[in-house]
């Protein structure tokens, strides 16, 4: 069959790959329907994440119809149109049961990686290196899916295939985001990025009662969304001061919660940006903070800040001292997507949570490396490309 796979460094090309099969009773063979770039994909196309093979299939977030079901799959079967979580998690460890489902404690069958980058292994995350479990991703034409019953969620048929595409990661990391940075009616929100899990950690943020919610970005295309889709107020990082703006938005104050959604590759105009780049291509640091950081300096004393964007280790200049004597809390995670989508698929359905905006570019999966070229460069004001074996 068809896959896109990793070939190497910013190299990302289609070939001929084995199909999958059933190994596990648990197990399901979907026929992917379709599959959305990321922008934590980027990272692992640049190079940033050091432990890709060549010829792993990339590609987290997707939907697809069951073809093939495990002997012990209970709640799925042949024919079923399912969204599914990006990270594999039993249901049955404590991490699970805690609904913590990217911490789980089965889904990564090569956790050493993560011990030793980390202190403790975490999830395994489809198509997302070798250590992060080492599973085959969706860019292809068919894919295992392990643990079925616990990741697989049956779409509505009032929602249409690209709407409920969004709900395995972009929408349920944002909508994470601002659920467990703790967002309550009334409050002011805001959010570092504008790609999908931006707009999304924004939107979720309005239909949790936030009274302000702004949008950070320095791409046109983006702010638009955010502006037209989202309904959210929008700020062009490139034209403003983004602190003292904020300050001036919320009375001195500052935002009740800061959502960092940009990850390891964040841009800043001028020396910081600079400093930031310099330091992660000679590797003395492996991530760029430079949004976290100015979320922190940002946020309210006594606020909560939120990473959602993906960071790999290391990274310096981390103002620790003003999260402290802010009396800040800190929080991030990978998606427990388990968890939210679910909610998410009700509110598709009822024309709460619109998502097809975000895929801006849809092409046969034969284009995929035009297609991660367009979404790496936002050429052509490209916001997702999705794949359509």
């Amino acid at each position: 069959m068809k896959a896109a796979t990793w070939t190497g460094v910013n190299e990302v090309s289609v070939e001929d790959v084995p199909e999958p099969t059933i190994l596990n009773d648990h197990d399901v063979i979907l026929k992917i329907r379709q599959s959305v770039t990321c922008g934590s994909d980027l990272h692992l196309i640049g190079g940033y994440i050091p432990f890709m093979r060549a010829g792993d299939v990339i590609g987290h977030e997707f939907l697809g119809e069951v073809v093939e079901v495990g002997k012990e799959v209970r709640d799925r079967k042949v024919g079923d149109r399912v969204v599914v979580a990006p990270f594999a998690a039993c249901g049955s460890c404590w991490y699970c049961k805690q609904e913590l489902y990217s911490l789980c404690d089965n889904g990564n069958a090569n956790p050493g990686i993560t011990e030793g980058l980390w202190g403790q292994g975490v999830g395994g995350c489809f198509g997302y290196s070798h250590a992060m479990g080492g599973y085959a991703g969706s860019h292809a034409e068919l894919m295992r899916v392990p643990y079925a019953d616990v990741g697989t969620f049956v779409v509505p048929e009032g929602v249409s295939d690209t709407r409920a595409l969004f709900a395995s990661d972009a929408a349920s990391t944002g909508w994470m985001g601002a659920d467990l940075a703790g967002t309550e009616p009334g409050d002011v929100v805001a959010v570092w990025g504008a790609g999908g899990v931006g707009q999304m950690a924004a939107r979720a943020a309005m239909l949790l009662g936030a009274e302000q919610v702004v949008v950070i970005d320095r791409v046109p295309e983006r702010l638009t969304q955010v502006r037209t889709h989202v309904g959210a107020e929008a700020v062009d990082y490139t034209t403003t001061d983004v602190v003292a703006e904020l300050r001036e938005r919320t009375g001195g104050r500052g935002p009740d919660v800061c959502i960092e959604a940009v990850g390891m590759e964040a841009h800043a105009p001028g020396t910081p940006g600079i400093y930031d780049q310099v330091k992660q291509q000679l590797r003395l640091q492996t991530d760029r903070p430079t949004a976290v950081r100015e979320a922190i300096t940002a946020c309210r004393k006594g606020g909560t800040v939120f990473t959602l964007g993906v960071f790999a280790a290391m990274v310096d200049k981390f103002p620790l001292g003003a999260a402290m004597n802010k009396g800040l809390t800190l929080r991030g995670a990978q998606v427990h997507a388990q968890r939210y989508i679910p909610e998410l698929l009700r509110r598709m359905e009822a024309d709460e949570l619109v998502t097809e905006h975000l895929a801006t570019h849809v092409m046969p999966l034969g284009e995929a490396p035009e297609g991660y070229r367009m979404f790496k460069e936002k050429d052509d004001g490209c916001v997702r490309a999705v794949f359509l074996p």
